[in-house]
């Protein structure tokens, strides 16, 4: 998985499965682009990333999180819930507002 963190008034955490960077998936009039420049940062174990939301959530960071991976691991670090993932193209998806 990649972690990147984009720095603005607001921290802005992208955490994609890495197999999904640089890909674009489309579902009616919904899409997921997975841009290189915005998810491909840091190349992270499961672990590393579920201690850097935490970290980040504390800070009031937004996150952008794509991919199977890695929302199991936003889950698990207790960020979001099941119930706020959304699915584009088969894609789960979440964001989240801090």
């Amino acid at each position: 998985m990649y972690l990147k963190i984009h720095k603005s008034y607001r921290e802005v955490v992208a955490v994609c499965d890495s197999e999904l960077v640089g890909k674009k998936f489309e579902s009616g009039k919904f899409q997921l682009d997975i841009k290189e420049n915005f998810y491909k940062g840091e190349k992270l174990s499961e672990e590393k990333i579920i201690s850097e939301m935490k970290r980040m959530i504390r800070e009031d960071a937004t996150f952008n999180i794509v991919g199977e991976k890695s929302v199991n691991a936003a889950i698990k670090a207790e960020i979001i819930s099941s119930d706020s993932i959304g699915k584009i193209a088969g894609i789960p998806f979440a964001m989240l507002l801090g």
